[in-house]
């Protein structure tokens, strides 16, 4: 029997982690770089845990990667420009570069979700908007900063998981 090629990944051999933003205490949902440890250098391909009260991330948008996220398992709120939308297993939410739409994932259920979440692997072009926390801006190299993000009106949602509201960053 020949070996099986490293290109071939098993997701419970790729080592989970969890992202922390700077001046924050939260940890976003952990994930598997499935892409990256199978060899993909131009599209990312993680499989994200969103256990009951955590986000895949912070509200963002970005001027030049594209990227898109799959419900496999569970139940999760799409956070749109501030207003939330129910996906289940099977849902796909694609958000094209440089439309400025802003978005992250909320587990506010009493279930774990697991999401299959894609695109463009970081481009030097690249630049990023996070309208809730524009402090953030302080963290990125000027360059980074999507200064001029196509305008979107923010609905009322403040992007956190119910459990975190009242909460410290």
């Amino acid at each position: 029997m020949q070996d099986r090629p490293e290109f071939i990944v098993s997701a419970h051999s790729v080592p989970e982690h969890a992202h922390v933003y700077p001046q924050s205490t939260e940890a976003m949902g952990p994930m598997r770089a499935l892409g990256a440890a199978a060899g993909l250098q131009r599209i990312g391909i993680n499989l994200q845990r969103l256990p009951p009260g955590t986000r895949s991330s912070w509200p963002h948008a970005e001027s030049d990667e594209e990227e898109f996220v799959y419900v496999i398992e569970g139940e999760v709120q799409a956070w749109i420009d501030g207003h939330l939308h129910p996906m289940k297993a099977g849902d796909l939410a694609a958000f094209p570069a440089g439309t400025g739409i802003s978005h992250c994932f909320i587990n506010n259920g009493d279930r774990e979700a697991l999401l299959l979440v894609g695109g463009d692997v970081a481009r030097a072009t690249n630049r990023i908007f996070y309208p809730r926390n524009p402090s953030r801006r302080q963290d990125l190299p000027a360059a980074l900063w999507w200064d001029d993000v196509p305008p979107h009106a923010q609905g009322p949602h403040d992007g956190l998981p119910e459990t975190r509201r009242g909460m410290a960053p």
